[in-house]
């Protein structure tokens, strides 16, 4: 009964559950019966009410962790008064600063551990965020004078990858010092493409997170 009458907070709780359980012991490891067993309650059908298969949950559980950050480059894209290039500087500022990443980095796991919820994140990069929201603002760069580039949408996909995964300690479990030097060349290669976008708090920051990341495994 419940669930019919408020089908967003038993989804919210399934989903609340699901994470917590793909985090812990790994998507490969959860079964649907783990996430019944920690549903309060909440039977069988509650879930299948809701998501045909646990990949069903897997896709929502990655949309909800990717919607705050797809909103936050949503609006960087559409910010008026910047040109391309100031844009991809604000978008990598204001994602590492969000004080929502201290608590990321401290719960998340070992991601290559977690090989469909890595694909799923994997996927989100290449077919959601490259596309949607950082190929505009190249492109935008690229007819405003501010990025040159022959090939925008191979150099989105470039910079979103080299950004969300290669330097993700979550994914190659590396050291603060192996992480540090990835943003050391992350950012040589974005000044090689003509974009200074990358500044030494920006720098501190990252090995901030990385430490936060190493420092509760």
């Amino acid at each position: 009964m419940a669930r019919n009458k408020h089908p967003e907070e038993t989804v919210n709780l399934i989903l609340d559950v699901a994470f917590r359980l793909f985090m812990e012991q790994g998507y490969e490891h959860t079964s649907i019966q783990d996430i019944i067993d920690n549903l309060g309650g909440l039977s069988k059908g509650a879930i299948y009410h809701h998501f045909k298969s646990k990949e069903e949950i897997l896709v929502a559980v990655t949309d909800r962790m990717t919607a705050e950050s797809n909103r936050l480059l949503a609006e960087i894209r559409d910010r008026s008064g910047i040109n391309g290039r100031e844009k991809l500087k604000v978008i990598f500022k204001e994602s590492i600063f969000r004080p929502v990443q201290d608590d990321i980095f401290t719960v998340a796991p070992n991601l290559s551990n977690n090989p469909r919820l890595l694909f799923s994140i994997f996927r989100e990069t290449i077919y959601e965020a490259a596309p949607k929201y950082i190929l505009p603002i190249i492109k935008e760069g690229v007819a405003d004078g501010s990025i040159q580039t022959e090939y925008p949408a191979e150099l989105a996909e470039l910079i979103i990858l080299a950004a969300n995964v290669w330097m993700n300690p979550m994914i190659f479990d590396d050291s603060v010092e192996e992480a540090n030097r990835k943003f050391m060349v992350f950012r040589q290669m974005m000044q090689g493409f003509g974009l200074d976008v990358i500044d030494e708090e920006m720098l501190d920051r990252l090995g901030e997170l990385a430490e936060i990341y190493q420092k509760n495994r």
